[in-house]
């Protein structure tokens, strides 16, 4: 399946939902592209939503850690929330969920955005 990626902004935060596979370096420059366009729109707190992500591999997770860190650099935050066992899996054996903020849904990564 290909990858894709839908944005809806709320009052304080935007969700970016991811789904498909993201498994190639380039299939993620547009997402990084509209990442900053979400920052100098003012939105720089996310969750985003893996639901209907069905696999990625280290080119997937480069993509998780440039959007962090964007999000970051500009002052906000980025929370992972959503993932299936596999990638929840994958999170927890490459530790980056001790970089990234983890919720099982939007609402609680939307609690964790709102601190």
């Amino acid at each position: 399946m290909v990858f894709d990626y839908s944005i809806e902004k709320n009052e304080n935060h935007a969700v970016v939902a991811i789904s498909g596979n993201l498994i190639e370096k380039g299939q993620a420059t547009p997402l990084l592209e509209k990442a900053d366009e979400l920052i100098a729109e003012g939105f720089i707190k996310w969750a985003i939503d893996m639901e209907k992500l069905i696999y990625m591999n280290s080119s997937g997770l480069n993509t998780l850690i440039q959007l962090l860190t964007k999000a970051r650099v500009a002052g906000g935050e980025a929370v992972l929330c959503n993932m299936n066992k596999k990638i929840n899996e994958l999170i927890l054996i490459t530790k980056l969920n001790t970089l990234f903020k983890v919720a099982e849904t939007k609402e609680e990564a939307f609690k964790l955005l709102d601190v």
